[in-house]
């Protein structure tokens, strides 16, 4: 009877572990993945340090944009991307500004 309640104890902290750091982490890896994949040129990034900017081009892992008033380009790899706006909704931002 003792080893069934130890046996019993390792599967319940197994699904524990699984449901409050596998599963999450996966989702969000796959997350991370996804928005890697859908980046197109003319999209605006943010990047884990901090920089925005408009999407030049995309080569294989690097990712050319500009950023800034004098269209400073930078390259970087696509897992340094944190966020991504979609360039029609840029386009439709930038004009609603532009009637302010």
């Amino acid at each position: 009877m003792d080893s069934l309640g130890i046996i019993l104890w390792v599967v319940v902290m197994g699904t524990l572990f699984y449901f409050m750091v596998y599963r999450p982490q996966k989702k969000q890896e796959k997350a991370a993945r996804i928005l890697r994949n859908s980046l197109t040129p003319g999209d605006t990034i943010e990047t884990i340090g901090g920089f925005t900017g408009r999407i030049l081009s995309i080569r294989d892992d690097d990712v050319t944009f500009e950023t800034g008033a004098d269209r400073t380009k930078l390259v970087i790899k696509k897992w340094g991307i944190r966020y991504r706006t979609p360039a029609e909704n840029a386009s439709s931002e930038a004009s609603e500004k532009e009637e302010k």
